[in-house]
């Protein structure tokens, strides 16, 4: 469920498929109902240029006419005043807009959706948009997908010197800053996130030194641990917590080391955060008998969380500067249960 694709462009049959590849209050800000920093829209600093994995892209003026491909693009879009036209899909949820970090940003608009994430993005939908500036920070996009992407408009690819899915939300931020024209509104933005971590680890001290995983599984004997450059450890990092080595060098390039049954040893850390699509998992894992030997298990360190209702793993998943906000808000007081 929660695992990024690489982008692929496919010509042929028109249309982009998405292959296994595998975020404080600022004075001059608005607030939202959540108490979320939104930045002004840009005040014409155009042209603008950005690096990014690929090279060098000139944005000529002011975009008006977005489109994100990356899974969690659109939030640092959104962050910054910027409602894009054209969207990718991650959890399949209706409507699109109505996830409880994003719903004010979006005031009413609804983006079209140009593809699930298990689906692919379909050209001919991101051709009728029209699109003056496409963003594919987190999307895992070839260079040859660059290429042909960037004939319809200015693309946007990844910060450079990470691996795909791996770019920190500080990255992306200033990237899409930049962009846009707003990099010292983008500045702010991260500041007022630091400044919520930073607050967290002075009120929970206990957590620094301690580690921890976030998890998953997505059917029975099968399980993944996610590597510290995922935005879910890394959200467990910022909070004070250390990511086991052995799970980051197992995983490689990868965002998530999988195992079997027999790795479940590799969770054995001081706290274990699942994250899966409901109740059916969590009485599998909890069944799994190698599981319920781990320490961890016995004594209670483990956290069961969804996606979905309340989004909390969604949150974590996304991992952005409208996100981490309400991420902070409903994990910090079950950590310290």
């Amino acid at each position: 469920m929660n695992t990024p694709r690489r982008l692929l462009v496919s010509l042929a049959a028109l249309a982009l498929s998405l292959t296994t590849a595998c975020g404080g209050a600022q004075p001059a800000q608005d607030k939202t109902a959540e108490g979320q920093a939104t930045a002004p829209a840009a005040t014409g600093a155009f042209p603008v240029k950005v690096e990014h994995l690929y090279g060098t892209t000139e944005i000529k003026k002011k975009p008006e006419r977005i489109v994100t491909i990356g899974l969690s693009d659109h939030e640092p879009v959104l962050a910054l005043g910027h409602k894009p036209v054209g969207v990718v899909d991650w959890f399949q949820r209706t409507p699109f807009t109505d996830w409880p970090w994003t719903k004010d940003k979006w005031a009413g608009a609804e983006p079209t959706v140009l593809g699930l994430r298990e689906d692919g993005v379909k050209m001919e939908k991101l051709l009728a948009l029209k699109p003056d500036l496409i963003f594919a920070m987190y999307s895992g996009i070839q260079k040859a997908n660059y290429d042909q992407l960037s004939k319809i408009a200015p693309v946007v690819a990844q910060p450079k010197g990470f691996d795909p899915y791996a770019a920190p939300w500080q990255e992306m931020t200033l990237l899409a800053g930049r962009a846009l024209g707003q990099e010292d509104d983008a500045k702010k933005l991260i500041t007022g996130i630091k400044d919520q971590f930073a607050q967290a680890r002075k009120d929970n001290p206990q957590w620094a030194g301690k580690t921890a995983v976030a998890a998953d599984s997505f059917k029975a004997g099968t399980y993944s641990a996610f590597q510290k450059g995922d935005p879910k450890s890394a959200f467990l990092a910022e909070l004070g917590f250390t990511i086991p080595e052995q799970i980051t060098k197992q995983a490689g390039k990868s965002n998530v080391a999988e195992f079997g049954s027999e790795g479940l040893n590799m969770l054995e850390v001081d706290r274990l955060v699942w994250l899966t699509t409901g109740k059916e998992p969590w009485e599998r894992i909890k069944k799994d008998a190698v599981y319920k030997e781990l320490k961890v298990a016995k004594e209670g360190r483990d956290l069961f969380l969804t996606y979905q209702d309340p989004p909390i793993g969604a949150a974590l998943s996304f991992n952005t500067v409208l996100s981490i906000p309400y991420a902070i808000e409903q994990m910090v007081p079950q950590l310290k249960g």
